[in-house]
């Protein structure tokens, strides 16, 4: 048996979850964001007295590594390494691509057998970050940053059906247009989501070093200069 703690911060969305051998018996989730400095904590206290009430033990915790916003990263895998080395559990890492792509694949029956999948986070103007997999979660092509045009991702939408989907995807769909070319909505990186593939990390024995870890930021954090208030 195996209890997980999941957090989940690489957005403006906040959330954190308990699952135990395929069940998700907990989350907490918040779309006003960005809030994680003000909500994580919060989440993670109701998470961690669920489980010293409802379950025999924690097990380990999972956390959403990237890409996605470098503060959000940041407070999220902070988190995630204080309870490991306050409760002396394992620390997973689970990729926020893959991780979009699992309520995609669980809810979605009318992909194709031969479709792909690119989902997309967010970063500025016309540029997201951005994978592409099968129905698998085999990647096809390397997580990059992409600054998209009608010919991005044509070589793929040239052979198969490719669904877009995350909070990068509905500002895109325009500029791609491609008949081949899919928008599915609403689709967040939920911490509720990272049960099937933390669990399969875990019991692959592929764990993280806390003292070592850092996120996938994918690209350097560049800092702005203040505006003048005065």
């Amino acid at each position: 048996m195996s209890c997980i703690l999941h957090i989940e911060t690489s957005t403006n969305v906040c959330s954190v979850a308990v699952s135990e051998d395929g069940a998700c018996l907990f989350s907490r989730e918040d779309f006003g964001g960005p809030n994680h400095a003000v909500k994580l904590g919060t989440f993670v206290d109701e998470a961690l007295t669920f489980v010293d009430g409802h379950v025999a033990g924690l097990d380990a915790v999972a956390v959403s590594c990237g890409p996605g916003s470098y503060t959000g990263l940041r407070i999220g895998v902070s988190m995630a390494k204080g309870i490991c080395y306050g409760r002396g559990v394992s620390l997973l890492s689970v990729p926020t691509l893959e991780l979009l792509c699992v309520p995609v694949l669980l809810n979605h029956d009318e992909i194709e057998d031969d479709a792909l999948l690119c989902p997309m986070i967010d970063a500025r103007r016309m540029e997201v970050y951005a994978g592409v997999y099968d129905r698998a979660l085999r990647p096809v092509r390397e997580v990059g940053a992409d600054v998209v045009g009608p010919d991005t991702y044509r070589d793929y939408l040239d052979r198969h059906p490719v669904y877009f989907f995350g909070d990068g995807a509905a500002k895109c769909i325009d500029a791609i247009a491609h008949p081949n070319a899919r928008l599915i909505e609403g689709i967040s990186p939920l911490a509720k989501w990272m049960m099937p593939l933390a669990e399969k990390r875990l019991a692959g024995g592929k764990v993280e070093d806390v003292a070592y870890f850092v996120p996938f930021y994918l690209k350097d954090f560049v800092a702005k200069t203040p505006r003048k208030l005065l």
